[in-house]
């Protein structure tokens, strides 16, 4: 997974989602979160990184990334006006339920232009405010059902087979390919097929992603290491290390008792008024 940083989406304290507003000063290099994000291009166009793809992208359409999924923003026209949409992990799968099953990240969708300058007002309207996760909830369940009765079909950005391998694995972690592969009455060559193409990254590789990001939030959460690499889903605590070091280039120790820990969870965020 060489290429892709842990970077958490940016929340002011006490938040659990939040929208930001573009500026081309705090582009963010090649990440992954445990967060699912929402972005909305308002005016210009951008071009997003997004696993092995690149998704170019106009006013009235936005782009939704699932959690574990490596994007970038990798240009904006000079006009650019975008808005970046993120729910913690304890929000959004009540808000993904709720916005209906059709619902699979990650998706793109181009929207009406009255529902998309709708969702640009409520955006503008929550973007840099700090307890603002009902309206980020709501917004977010207004872009999803937008996107299904928007200006253009829904257009997913991952095959059937990887839609279902992602939304199975984000549930259960601890499967190993032969398991998802049971879960799924599929064959195991194929979905790793179809994660690869889609995602950019192996089945493996992704899976050990999930299981990383779960791992830290069940340290966070007051878990001893070992208790939380395996509810995590790894065999071990060992193995648990391996993978940390070998994706996130530090020990469990550094990572969270260091400078390094407050830096990645996104404690120096800009201050709203200087993303405006």
């Amino acid at each position: 997974m060489p290429g892709a940083l842990l970077q958490p989406f940016p929340t002011l304290p006490g938040s659990r989602a939040q929208v930001w507003s573009y500026s081309p000063r705090y582009r963010r290099p090649r990440h992954f979160h445990t967060e699912p994000e929402l972005n909305l291009v308002v005016r210009g166009s951008a071009t997003f990184g997004v696993g092995g793809r690149v998704e170019e992208l106009r006013a009235g359409e936005l782009i939704a990334f699932a959690p574990g999924q490596d994007h970038e923003l990798c240009a904006g026209s000079p006009d650019l006006e975008l808005f970046a949409v993120g729910m913690g992990a304890s929000l959004a799968p009540d808000v993904l339920r709720a916005a209906g099953e059709r619902v699979v990240l990650p998706l793109r969708a181009r929207l009406s232009s009255s529902e998309s300058r709708a969702l640009a007002a409520r955006c503008a309207e929550a973007s840099g405010r700090a307890g603002a996760d009902q309206a980020v909830a709501e917004l977010w369940q207004a872009a999803l059902w937008a996107s299904k009765a928007g200006a253009g079909a829904e257009v997913t950005l991952a095959r059937p087979l990887t839609r279902r391998a992602l939304a199975t694995l984000e549930a259960e972690p601890e499967l190993d390919r032969s398991a998802l592969a049971r879960a799924m009455h599929a064959c195991p060559s194929e979905i790793s097929r179809a994660v690869s193409r889609d995602l950019g990254v192996r089945l493996v590789d992704h899976r050990s992603r999930l299981r990383l990001l779960r791992f830290i939030d069940r340290v966070d959460a007051g878990s001893s290491q070992t208790a939380a690499a395996l509810d995590a889903g790894f065999g071990s605590y060992s193995q648990c290390f391996r993978v940390f070091v070998a994706t996130l280039s530090c020990t469990p120790r550094d990572f969270f008792h260091t400078e390094l820990r407050r830096r990645v969870a996104g404690t120096f965020v800009p201050a709203p008024a200087e993303l405006a």
